[in-house]
């Protein structure tokens, strides 16, 4: 196994990007649509939807508006009724560059197939389980990638993703990742500014996720265990990996970021389920809580919740020792006292603007060591606490654990889970529940 890349990141003086964050603005701003970096040539740009939920549908339109040569040629989904929502939501917000005709609408588990087959460039938003697998059949087909987060559900699927985006930089494609906050410009300046010494040594991190449940989907009479699980994906582990993974991956992995991509050496967590009962919520928990410990003493705090009624904040505060930061309200306090007042954040549609310029440029990004490295961070979060035990960085990313079914996914098979006699789903139960050989 290659070890997920652990070195600090040297960085950049405050200076130097500011420099390039204004450079890269009249980038965007006078793109010369005349070069081009994908597979057509010419202005245009072929791209193609895996995935039309509704973090896919907004990063299709996000991808219309980032550049005027992109038309959204294909789409792919396993139930045909939502993609044609989907398409209905984009053509309504561009109808022009969002003409995806019949034969260009694949639907099933071996539509995304089709999808790379018709495009220059891969949106990936399906569900969580399939980013690694999809993300490398885009890359062997000479394909450019966006591909939303989480990047592997498991230490399995983190390790494919790394693989894949390896292959990638040695082709000269572009893989992207949707860890949005990456392209968030407030984030990046504040971020810049704890690196170059604002708070002095971080000391602790303190992260939040806590908002009521994420898209819950009702079963339907006629539809099968599969069809249910695979519509209801997000509340399922097998197939979003749970909470710590979907959601506090954005907190997690701007705090790997502040560390300057340093792993943690161990953590140890809590969670389970206390207020979200029903069959529509799968087999997820409600809660967690985790605590990641650096080489360096550093501890972060990790906190996500899904329950209704309950406070909710998406926070990230950093304390260092001559002051602290919030990364979510942009400001530094201390020594220094500090706010933001640059151009609108707008973090989704950086990204894609982001991608496109390079296409455009002939100067690929390849976000893949942070994508994976932070995933992994988060994957580990999640393993304690459905364990109960205190896990290492280097077995986790060495375990071969992966979520099964092991071999291929499609409406023929039994999802891994069923529900009980009460119609409720089993969950982890820490202190029982063992995902790493010993452990």
């Amino acid at each position: 196994m290659q070890k997920l890349d652990s070195s600090p990141s040297t960085g950049t003086t405050r200076r130097a990007f500011l420099k390039t964050t204004a450079r890269l603005g009249v980038a965007l701003g006078t793109l010369d649509l005349a070069r081009s970096a994908h597979a057509a040539g010419g202005d245009r740009i072929r791209v193609g939807l895996i995935g039309c939920g509704q973090r896919g549908t907004a990063a299709a339109i996000n991808a219309l508006d980032a550049d005027p040569g992109v038309h959204l040629v294909a789409m792919g989904d396993l139930f045909a009724d939502r993609l044609a929502d989907s398409l209905a939501k984009i053509q309504q917000h561009n109808p022009e560059r969002a003409q995806v005709d019949r034969d260009h609408q694949y639907t099933g588990f071996d539509g995304y197939r089709g999808v790379i087959e018709s495009s220059d460039v891969v949106l990936i938003a399906c569900a969580s389980r399939f980013h690694p697998a999809y993300l490398r059949a885009g890359i062997e087909a000479g394909r450019h990638v966006f591909v939303e987060k989480p990047h592997g559900i498991d230490p399995v699927g983190i390790r494919a993703t790394q693989e894949a985006c390896e292959l990638a930089r040695a082709r000269g494609l572009s893989v992207v990742s949707g860890l949005h906050n990456r392209y968030d410009l407030g984030v990046r300046e504040t971020v810049q500014r704890i690196h170059d010494g604002a708070i002095g040594e971080v000391v602790s991190m303190e992260v939040n996720f806590l908002r009521g449940p994420y898209v819950l989907v009702p079963r339907q009479p006629g539809w099968s265990e599969m069809e249910y699980q695979c519509r209801n994906w997000y509340h399922f582990s097998w197939l979003s990996g749970d909470d710590v993974i979907q959601s506090l991956v954005h907190s997690v992995d701007k705090a790997t970021w502040v560390m300057q991509e340093e792993p943690p050496l161990k953590a140890h967590g809590l969670g389970g389920r206390s207020a979200s009962f029903g069959p529509v919520f799968g087999d997820m928990f409600d809660n967690h809580s985790v605590v990641y410990e650096y080489a360096r003493g550093t501890r972060m705090y990790a906190f996500c919740r899904t329950q209704q009624e309950c406070y909710g904040s998406v926070s990230d505060y950093i304390f260092g020792t001559k002051g602290m930061a919030s990364l979510r309200a942009y400001t530094i306090k201390g020594e220094v006292n500090w706010q933001y007042q640059g151009p609108p954040p707008a973090p989704y549609l950086r990204e894609q603007q982001e991608f496109f310029a390079g296409l455009r440029a002939g100067k690929p990004l390849n976000n893949g060591d942070y994508m994976a490295n932070s995933t992994m961070v988060a994957v580990l979060g999640q393993i304690v606490c459905y364990s109960g035990r205190q896990i290492g960085w280097k077995k986790a990313i060495a375990a071969d654990f992966a979520f099964p079914p092991a071999g291929p996914v499609d409406f023929s098979i039994e999802p891994p889970v069923k529900p009980l006699p009460d119609g409720q789903y089993p969950l982890a139960v820490p202190g029982k529940t063992k995902l790493i050989a010993g452990t």
